[in-house]
């Protein structure tokens, strides 16, 4: 086999192991539904509760803080939900961030179970209603891609940048800050609380990351005029692929241009070289005259 069969081949057995596009739509659009959900009933469930505007209501009455139905299945739903995550995360799409998101949803079933066995239900509730808002516009911006809704992704990933950044780097803080700092003048500390706070700090590095990630596609976009990846993309060789197909255009082309003017250029030599025959034969007849 020649070098480019061998290349060809290659392409070939690495396309047959990507997901298909359908794949990778549909695994998007449940998420994109749950999450949608989630945080619409997590903002009913809190709508009425004290520590939804106000963090520091958290650890007013600490521990002893009675257990609603609604926060008792908003809670059960949420825990069911990255627990399905953690196992199917082995079966699903690989991505770039494969290990990141398997440290996320270990850290947050951790703060979930934690919270909920050390009665720290209440900060564990604006926790989760924080990390869903952001997650809907992700998963939608990704839907529109895969659709090839160009302009519509653009603009979504614009909106999930503004609300990753507010929730993210924003809300969740000041949850860092109450639990830090308001939290100690207000409640006798115990062992749990310390291991609580440092999976919250925990989760608040990967926001960090994540968002040095996203503002890095967001520079990319607006050097290229369009969003060139994804954060949580199945690989990063689309690209390499497209910047393939474009040189062996580019070379196609430079090649049927180069053997179009050896084509032309043999035509010119046989013409010329008919013309000087031509004119030999008419110089004989001259001469035999």
């Amino acid at each position: 086999m020649s070098e480019r069969q061998i290349e060809r081949w290659w392409r070939l057995r690495r396309a047959q192991d990507k997901p298909s596009t359908l794949v990778k739509f549909c695994e998007n659009t449940w998420r994109c539904i749950y999450y949608l959900y989630s945080f619409i009933f997590g903002v009913i469930v809190l709508w009425d509760k004290p520590w939804f505007w106000n963090v520091k209501s958290c650890w007013y009455g600490y521990p002893h803080q009675s257990i609603s139905n609604d926060i008792w299945w908003y809670y059960m739903i949420s825990m069911s939900f990255y627990w399905s995550l953690t196992g199917t995360q082995f079966f699903d799409v690989k991505r770039k961030d494969f290990w990141q998101m398997f440290i996320h949803h270990m850290v947050t079933l951790l703060l979930m179970s934690l919270s909920w066995v050390c009665n720290l239900h209440r900060v564990g509730s604006l926790v989760l209603v924080v990390h869903d808002c952001a997650d809907i516009f992700l998963e939608a911006a990704k839907l529109t891609k895969y659709a090839n809704y160009q302009k519509l992704c653009d603009a979504i990933f614009a909106i999930f940048t503004v609300v990753w950044i507010v929730t993210r780097l924003g809300f969740f803080p000041r949850i860092i800050y109450s639990s830090s700092v308001e939290a100690p003048q207000i409640l006798p500390m115990f062992p749990a609380y310390y291991i609580f706070n440092s999976l919250l700090l925990m989760l608040l590095v990967l926001h960090v990351i994540w968002t040095y990630m996203i503002l890095k596609i967001v520079v990319d976009s607006l050097q290229k005029g369009l969003m060139s990846g994804d954060i949580r993309s199945s690989d990063s060789e689309d690209l390499t692929d497209s910047s393939e197909n474009v040189r062996q255009a580019n070379g196609g082309s430079s090649r049927s241009k180069s053997k179009s003017s050896t084509n032309s250029g043999g035509v010119s030599q046989r013409k010329s070289h008919s013309v000087s025959n031509h004119t030999a034969d008419t110089e004989q007849k001259t001469i035999s005259k």
